[in-house]
């Protein structure tokens, strides 16, 4: 009897193998956690490797105002200028279809304002951010045409997003 309890006991115990079993699939799972998402628009997860990403922040200059400042180094597919500059309240322009993650960072260092983003047409809304403070949207670009990304703080800021 006491044989038969010994056998059971150590068919129980936690081997390497078994452990090295139970570590990969936690971090199998862990991982998907990590990169699985629904898109804000979306109707199923993906991941988040499959994501365009896009920089933007919210500055204040004494000369230009508050402003969306695209965080693009360089020249950068998408990205198109609507002022003086071509990287201050950017066009980005998408592919329909396609997954987009907006990073947008509150870099309003002179005036340490709350800023926030949204796209109406693609339920995209971010928190009123305060200094330093960062928030990441995603969503599908499902409908082609032209759309407004604005603060609702500052209505100056404002920009174009085309999706083809």
């Amino acid at each position: 009897m006491a044989r038969k309890q010994r056998q059971r006991s150590a068919s129980k115990r936690m081997t390497r193998s078994r452990l090295f079993i139970y570590g990969a699939i936690a971090a199998v799972a862990a991982g998907v956690g990590y990169l699985g998402f629904n898109p804000v628009n979306g109707n199923s997860p993906a991941l988040s490797l499959m994501a365009n990403h896009n920089y933007i922040k919210a500055a204040y200059s004494s000369q230009s105002g508050y402003m969306y400042v695209s965080q693009a180094s360089g020249a950068v597919k998408g990205v198109k200028s609507t002022s003086g500059s071509s990287l201050i309240n950017p066009t980005y322009t998408f592919n329909k279809g396609e997954i987009e993650s907006i990073h947008f960072i509150n870099e309003d260092y002179d005036t340490h304002s709350l800023h926030n983003f949204n796209i109406d047409a693609f339920n995209v809304h971010t928190k009123d951010l305060g200094y330093y403070e960062t928030q990441t949207v995603t969503f599908v670009a499902d409908k082609p045409g032209t759309y407004e990304y604005y603060c609702t703080i500052h209505p100056e800021m404002k920009g174009i997003i085309t999706v083809e």
